[in-house]
């Protein structure tokens, strides 16, 4: 074990940890703002009882992600000095672009929607939301940007002086052919979170609160939820087969470790199963699903789908003597992984809409144990899907420009770095307790009330300003 492992291991626990928010964030932004359209355009205060009790399950989840997401630019200084210098100029353009417009516009409409309640006109303080709700979408666009150029590098010079990549084109990097996939796959998937909670604690109170007189609104968001989840598990799978003909492109080697192809093939068969050797060059056995992979990659299905081996020799070739190719367990089960938590969520989210059809109220003590795991699902198949993305594209942190060796802090000891690691998992795990145990007893809370209270002796006008929540 050395620096660059411990480094590697202490980025990787982090982002994964990071983006445990990040999707419910993004997700449920939006589901509160239209449960408020739906409050504005009707009246009917059922829609307000949600807005507010959605929103405080939000801001919880809002207020872990920003603390949380710090950490995550400070190690770029800390323990990827050199690939900061390496690719600041490019990376450091979209990341001052998500702090400066997105990440102000999202956090400043969200203090005025906290603490607008019953100031500001109905009207402005449903915009409030609704700009919150960009700018969290907005953010991930940018941050997606920066993570796509690591990808697929574009719009750059290197620099023969510095040996540094310069920004030459940031239409071109803003455009981005993996980011422009990336964007609506990630979204898809952050709204498959956002849904399953949204079912999960209005299914935990639709069947143990059956005599509430707020049934009626659970249900309504029980519903809500599982057809957010249904239709962006088709909008991942969709946005999932563009994404896999990119990878194939720009990234041959992440597609053939995802599918534990040693040997190019035409046409490619998809692997449902295949054990590899321990030295992770042939292929022992395999259950295959013969012309799937070429469909998927290439769109024919008697498409040309390169192997591990033969790129190992072209990029040898290329780049100079080392092995390019990823840990293929990892790629390879991290993949399938990510594909099957996705269509459980979407699963038990179709037998919650069928337990609730012309009415009835569900009984069945195993959809209730299923609802409750439910949100748990698609966080591992997002998890999943990002260890998978990160590791395929090993050896390099910039795909051909750079390999990520190369990219760790020289100055930095092991000694350093695995203090830093077990001070910020530490930290992480009270933080996912205190998140936990936050989300769990709001959500218990059940819905607010919000019959409107009067105040005779002071003046609107007087009142201090009060957290609504």
């Amino acid at each position: 074990m050395d620096a660059l492992d411990v480094a590697r291991w202490q980025f990787g626990v982090t982002t994964v940890y990071h983006f445990l928010f990040v999707p419910l964030t993004i997700g449920l932004s939006v589901l509160v703002a239209i449960l408020q359209t739906m409050w504005h355009r009707t009246g009917n205060e059922r829609y307000l009882k949600l807005t507010k009790f959605y929103g405080k399950l939000f801001l919880i989840n809002f207020a872990m992600g920003v603390v949380t997401g710090i950490v995550q630019e400070f190690q770029f200084g800390m323990n990827w000095s050199d690939y900061s210098r390496f690719v600041g100029d490019i990376f450091g353009a979209p990341l001052a672009i998500e702090a400066l417009v997105a990440f102000f516009l999202e956090s400043t409409f969200i203090g005025l929607w906290i603490f607008g309640w019953d100031r500001l006109p109905k009207r402005l303080h449903l915009a409030a939301i609704w700009a919150a709700a960009i700018g969290t979408n907005l953010s991930a666009y940018f941050i997606l940007a920066a993570n796509s150029f690591m990808q697929n590098p574009v719009g750059f010079r290197i620099n023969p002086d510095s040996g540094r990549a310069e920004l030459t084109d940031f239409v071109a990097v803003l455009t981005n052919k993996v980011a422009l996939v990336t964007f609506p796959h990630t979204l898809a998937g952050a709204f498959l979170v956002a849904g399953s909670l949204m079912v999960t604690v209005g299914l935990w109170h639709v069947m143990r609160n059956r005599d509430s007189a707020d049934t009626g609104a659970y249900r309504f968001a029980t519903k809500l939820g599982s057809w957010t989840v249904l239709v962006s598990s088709a909008l991942v799978i969709l946005t999932g087969d563009i994404q896999g003909k990119i990878m194939t492109e720009v990234q041959p080697m992440k597609m053939a470790a995802a599918e534990g192809l040693y040997t190019t093939e035409s046409p490619a068969s998809f692997s449902v199963l295949t054990v590899g050797s321990l030295d992770g060059s042939r292929e022992l056995f395999a259950v295959k699903i013969p012309y799937l992979l070429s469909f998927l990659g290439t769109g024919d299905p008697n498409g040309t789908v390169q192997g591990i081996n033969d790129l190992q020799a072209q990029y040898a070739s290329q780049y100079g003597p080392g092995n390019y190719a990823p840990i293929i367990p990892v790629t390879y089960w991290s993949f399938r992984f990510m594909i099957g938590f996705g269509l459980a969520a979407a699963a038990i989210a179709l037998l919650v809409l069928w337990s609730q059809r012309k009415g009835r109220t569900p009984t069945s003590k195993w959809l209730l144990r299923a609802g409750l795991v439910m949100p748990v699902l698609p966080l591992l198949a997002n998890s999943f899907g990002w260890i998978f993305t990160e590791m395929g594209r090993q050896p390099w942190i910039v795909f051909g420009e750079m390999l990520t060796r190369d990219g760790v802090s020289r100055s930095v000891s092991l000694t350093e770095v695995l203090t830093s690691f077990t001070a910020f998992t530490l930290i992480y795990a009270v933080l996912a307790v205190v998140e936990f145990k936050l989300l769990v007893r709001y959500a218990r809370a059940g819905v607010p009330d919000v019959t409107p209270q009067t105040d005779d002796d002071t003046d609107d006008a007087e009142r201090p300003l009060a957290f609504a929540y």
